[in-house]
């Protein structure tokens, strides 16, 4: 009978989070996985490189960011299938959180690829925990547009939202951003700008979005470092009295000629309704009638 080689075995995916900023914050499972790793994948090798160099750890690198993400999913995936280790980083924080490797993440998983998580720093949840705003529920926006009509079109749909909001954004566009959030929001919205968490340069700005925009002219400081802004929820929308019949049918006769967004904005004034609940009634009526 004929010898057969078993299979190999499939290997598997560590996705790594390391620190933002302070190296102290890089766990010591973290250390143990990237010294294990048969190949580390990488957002910049030469600054996953230099982590590497000051915890001691050597090991093979290659590039995988979101201009060659696509072409290397299958060399990768052809390493992970044949038992390979690999461990995913981002140049900072948790990997996929506004970093590449989902593609890898996805694939590994669909090909049944173990995929473990390192749990670790991450600018979100750091920012979060020092804004003093509502972290019961929140919504990350990762980097605005960076041209401003875009951006000022994201914001005016984002204006409502009650959860609390946090956005990256780059040190150039942060006065302009304040700006466009301070018009769009409202000039008396809380919102905290964090700068360069973990490092030694942390600062933290608090006030009204109005005042975050000034400080944002006046301190030269304000513009240098990784920046991420925390803004509080859009406060609930007074409903008390809102006429459930004038609100269908408004909408019945504005989605006639208005997308749904726009409808339920007019609507909802003239009924005295949330935009929420008449956005919402908005898409049922487009799926089909309502029952009274």
């Amino acid at each position: 009978m004929a010898r057969t080689d078993p299979l190999p075995s499939p290997g598997r995916l560590e996705v790594v989070a390391t620190p933002i900023g302070n190296l102290g914050d890089l766990s010591s499972r973290a250390r143990e996985v990237l010294a294990a790793a048969d190949l580390i994948a990488a957002e910049d090798t030469r600054r996953t490189g230099q982590l590497l160099n000051a915890i001691g750890v050597r090991a093979p690198l290659v590039s995988l960011h979101d201009y060659n993400e696509e072409a290397r999913l299958e060399p990768l995936l052809q390493q992970l299938l044949a038992g390979k280790v690999i461990a995913l980083v981002s140049d900072a924080g948790t990997p996929l959180l506004s970093d590449p490797g989902f593609g890898l993440v996805r694939a590994a998983a669909a090909a049944g690829i173990e995929v473990r998580a390192v749990p670790g720093a991450s600018a979100i949840t750091a920012a979060l925990s020092i804004a003093g705003l509502a972290t019961d529920r929140f919504a990350f926006e990762g980097f605005l547009p960076s041209r401003a009509g875009e951006r000022r079109a994201l914001l005016a749909r984002l204006a409502a939202e009650p959860r609390t909001l946090v956005f990256f954004e780059a040190p150039h566009r942060i006065a302009a951003t304040l700006a466009d959030l301070a018009g769009s929001f409202g000039n008396q919205r809380a919102a905290v700008v964090t700068r360069e968490l973990t490092k030694m340069h942390e600062s933290v700005y608090r006030g009204t979005l109005q005042q975050l925009s000034v400080m944002a002219r006046e301190d030269a400081d304000f513009a240098r470092g990784e920046i991420t802004v925390v803004v509080a929820g859009a406060a609930p929308e007074r409903t008390a009295g809102a006429d459930s019949a004038l609100l269908t049918r408004a909408l019945q006769l504005l989605l006639q000629e208005l997308p749904p967004a726009r409808a339920a904005a007019i609507a909802a004034q003239l009924a005295g309704a949330t935009r929420s609940d008449a956005y919402e009634l908005a898409l049922k009526l487009r799926r089909g009638p309502v029952a009274d």
